[in-house]
């Protein structure tokens, strides 16, 4: 529908949209860029949703101001590896080595560098962990795939091929590992059914706390950007 602003210091920029499922005004703020939306029923005038969100302006501005700032990847940066936080050093060799509390990056193309050997380390883990858990369940997934999703951690296709979003690496090792379970699950119950969740349960044992983690603070996995253009 277009944009508008919402007046103030600083202005917060809002985007309208209709959606023929709405049944009322939806007001959403992205956990991974800040971006606030207002899902309007066919019915209503822009003015009525631009009223609501002067109404709701506090609580806007609120959600905004405790979001993370963006992080830029480069040398004495800070990052999570497997749930660790491991400090960016310049490397004395020509490869990628992970310690304790660092992790040595050569100088050229620091970011781009760091993540190609992330997404490989995430590759390696969630190919083993996808190994496991199908020959639990009995069953033989097609391929893996790694993606940067922005919506989804994982999933599972109908032809049993699975995705994962390769920031699970940055995320500690118990959260990589239930996504794993959770789409391996999918190989045998295309659905989030009971059966599909006791599936889950039998394959990775609890995995409530998992769940709510990466509701809690997977949104903060894609502050941190390896290439800046």
């Amino acid at each position: 529908m277009g944009r508008h602003c919402l007046p103030g210091r600083p202005p917060v920029p809002l985007i309208l949209r209709r959606s023929a499922r709405a049944r009322q005004i939806n007001l959403r703020i992205s956990q991974l860029d800040g971006r606030v939306t207002l899902t309007l029923p066919h019915r209503v005038a822009e003015a009525e949703a631009l009223a609501f969100a002067r109404s709701k302006e506090s609580w806007i501005r609120g959600h905004l101001a405790q979001r993370l700032d963006n992080v830029i990847v480069a040398a004495g940066t800070t990052i999570p590896v497997e749930g660790v936080p491991r400090r960016i050093v310049a490397a004395s060799g020509r490869g990628v080595v992970l310690a304790p509390d660092r992790i040595a990056v050569p100088d050229d193309a620091v970011g781009a560098r760091l993540q190609s050997w992330l997404r490989a380390l995430a590759r390696d883990r969630l190919a083993a962990a996808s190994d496991h858990y199908a020959a639990a369940l009995g069953r033989q997934y097609s391929r893996i795939t790694l993606r940067d999703t922005r919506s989804r951690w994982g999933s599972c296709s109908a032809q049993g091929a699975l995705m994962y979003s390769w920031r699970l690496i940055l995320a500690p090792a118990s959260i990589l590992r239930y996504v794993a379970a959770h789409e391996v699950a999918h190989l045998a119950q295309m659905n989030h059914s009971p059966a599909f969740w006791d599936t889950v349960k039998r394959l990775h044992g609890p995995w409530e706390e998992q769940r709510k983690w990466l509701r809690d603070h997977g949104h903060s996995l894609h502050r941190y950007r390896f290439q800046t253009d």
